[in-house]
């Protein structure tokens, strides 16, 4: 009876254990080339995490914009192109007014957020009217919107709306300049990035004070209990110490955290999660976990998906001023192309599905998606003589993990019904 009874914990383990893998396939299947690429790749780790979270600190507000689509049932949200084109539009403007620096970079999110709004609702209706096919309908948006924004920049501005500020239209015809710098006393890189920089080791400090004692108020105040709140305290007194270590921080010396952005990205994640504990945000979850039963308790479906495309398009907007101010410029005409690809690559990569996101998958997936873009082209120039071949291997990476995850989803899905009928 004991053998009996240790057989079956045995299977169940390994049940257990294939389901695991099975639903993470994606991301464990990244963290093996990621290792794989940073040995071959040769480079050091320390220039490794430098290279890292300069990419995280621009890149990850993004890939957090998508979540709350994914939640409400929409899929993954390929039109945040969109949000990145109406962000890149109040960047002109506030060049072309000359408004540097913080004060210019705050403007230009001031002024993203109604033209992403508005685009963010024109989006939202029409997804209304193609239920169930949302991501392919978003990524043709992204297309036809794209040409829009070529005929407003190639033609509108600088030729029907006067342009003045030097460099920004092209010398000896019309249209906008192929590239905007944003480094000049009317730009504003680094506006958001060089307000406070610190090492790595004090960030850590910084980062765990803050949740050490928002978990002892929240402790006080009863809205956590003792065991969960002592278990919190103790990994951030544990992660405090450990980046502390000698090894530790000469492994994370080349790194400069910009406090201000990744603070920013942290609050886009306790905005994720507020939201989800609100009336709409329950509606969210209801309209993502099954329309039919949302409309019939009551809740305006529509209504709904809607607000979730202009929340996700106007936080887009704001994530591709991020990004663009950490460049310190930008393409006018294909900076914005290939957002909606990486930040959805980069989800799936954290073991999102389009159906369940969370801030942790966003997180790690963006980690993992970047942290491979950084060592491939090393890892291709060591393993085949050809820098190149990296950077077709990043390309086909991108395109590849959508597919994969998206083929993975539906072969779940059919397994889960046949399941059910079997049952029945």
């Amino acid at each position: 009876m004991h053998l009996r009874s240790q057989e079956v914990i045995h299977v169940r383990n390994k049940f257990e254990l294939r389901e695991i893998l099975q639903k993470n396939a994606v991301t464990v299947m990244f963290v093996v080339l990621c290792i794989i690429g940073l040995i071959c790749s040769g480079q050091t780790v320390p220039y490794v995490m430098y290279e890292l979270f300069g990419r995280l600190s621009r890149n990850a507000f993004i890939v957090l914009a998508l979540i709350i689509p994914i939640i409400a049932g929409m899929g993954i949200n390929f039109a945040i192109t969109i949000g990145a084109m109406a962000a890149q539009i109040a960047a002109l403007w506030v060049i072309e007014w000359g408004i540097s620096g913080l004060a210019g970079f705050v403007t230009a999110m001031i002024m993203t957020m109604p033209i992403a709004a508005f685009f963010g609702f024109l989006i939202g209706k029409l997804m209304n009217k193609m239920k169930g096919q949302e991501m392919i309908g978003g990524l043709i948006l992204g297309y036809f919107a794209n040409g829009l924004y070529q005929l407003l920049f190639l033609f509108i501005f600088g030729n029907l709306i006067p342009l003045n500020a030097p460099g920004l239209v092209i010398k000896g015809s019309t249209g906008v300049a192929n590239t905007i710098d944003l480094s000049t006393d009317r730009g504003f890189k680094y506006a958001l990035d060089g307000l406070w920089r610190v090492s790595c080791g004090t960030a850590v400090l910084i980062i765990c004070g803050i949740i050490a004692a928002a978990t002892l108020v929240m402790l006080v105040t009863k809205k956590m209990e003792q065991k969960k709140a002592g278990i919190r305290i103790g990994i951030c007194v544990a992660a405090a110490v450990f980046f502390q270590l000698p090894f530790v921080s000469a492994l994370f010396s080349m790194v400069s955290v910009p406090m201000v952005t990744f603070l920013v990205v942290g609050l886009l994640c306790v905005f994720n999660n507020a939201l989800m504990k609100t009336r709409i945000g329950q509606q969210f979850r209801a309209v993502g976990q099954n329309r039919t039963v949302a409309n019939a308790s009551g809740i305006n479906v529509d209504r709904v998906r809607v607000i979730a495309i202009m929340i996700s398009t106007v936080l887009a907007g704001w994530g591709q001023l991020i990004f663009v101010q950490n460049m310190g410029s930008f393409q006018t005409y294909g900076a914005h192309e290939q957002v909606g690809l990486y930040a959805g690559a980069a989800i799936l990569v954290g073991g999102a599905s389009i159906k369940k996101a969370t801030n942790g998958q966003a997180l790690l997936g963006c980690i993992l998606f970047h942290l491979l873009f950084i060592v491939a082209p090393s890892a291709g120039k060591n393993m085949f003589g050809d820098a190149a071949i990296g950077e077709y291997f990043r390309v086909f990476i991108s395109y590849g993990v959508i597919a994969l995850a998206l083929v993975m989803y539906a072969w779940s899905d059919n397994r889960k019904k046949k399941l059910k009928e079997e049952e029945k």
